[in-house]
């Protein structure tokens, strides 16, 4: 992505540590959760990578058509899993809007070196973007409040990969990743 550096690192450090939790709920017991959270982690990762800013690692042209056939296959994976439950219809909707910044990319020029890295200019389609942005930032809202105490939890012991908080946790703050990815086209 082309944005200052700083805030590009945070994102990457944000996103890895989300993937990194999904990858610990596959452990779960519930065959549904460890589905979800496999794709959440491809999500996370993804993100991670595409978020490094680009003073510090251009990847090669092939990159984001690699990025676009890894996520449109993450796409059309949820678009199937969708017959199941409306759920997954958000994974459809973040693996889209990754092959869209994949493609954005992609057809961006390159960074000259006197810009320090960073990319100028438009790209995409603003419509497009705008629809994305609204979509995540409604997603971000909804996540938020579903994340406020709703009384006493039941007892007993739950592991750390079926602790259904910090799933909604990380799908906040994967959806706050795509909010600020999304900024920067």
């Amino acid at each position: 992505m082309h944005g200052p550096a700083s805030p590009g690192w945070l994102l990457v450090a944000l996103c890895a540590a989300t993937g990194a939790y999904c990858l610990l709920r596959m452990r779960s017991s519930d065959d549904e959760q460890r589905r979800a959270a496999g794709g959440e982690a491809l999500m996370g990762f993804g993100m991670a990578v595409m978020a490094v800013p680009a003073a510090a690692f251009t990847p090669p042209e092939w990159a984001w058509g690699a990025y676009t056939a890894v996520f449109g296959a993450a796409a059309l994976h949820a678009l199937w899993a969708a017959r199941s439950g409306v759920h997954h219809l958000h994974h459809l909707v973040g693996a889209s809007a990754m092959v869209y910044m994949a493609v954005v990319m992609a057809a961006a020029p390159a960074a000259s070196p006197g810009a320090g890295g960073h990319v100028h200019g438009g790209a995409g389609s603003p419509l497009l973007t705008g629809v994305l942005l609204l979509y995540f930032a409604g997603y971000v809202l909804v996540s938020g409040v579903r994340l406020l105490p709703a009384g006493a939890a039941a007892g007993g012991t739950v592991a750390w990969s079926d602790r259904p908080e910090l799933a909604r946790a990380c799908r906040l703050s994967m959806g706050i990743g795509m909010l600020a990815m999304l900024l920067t086209m």
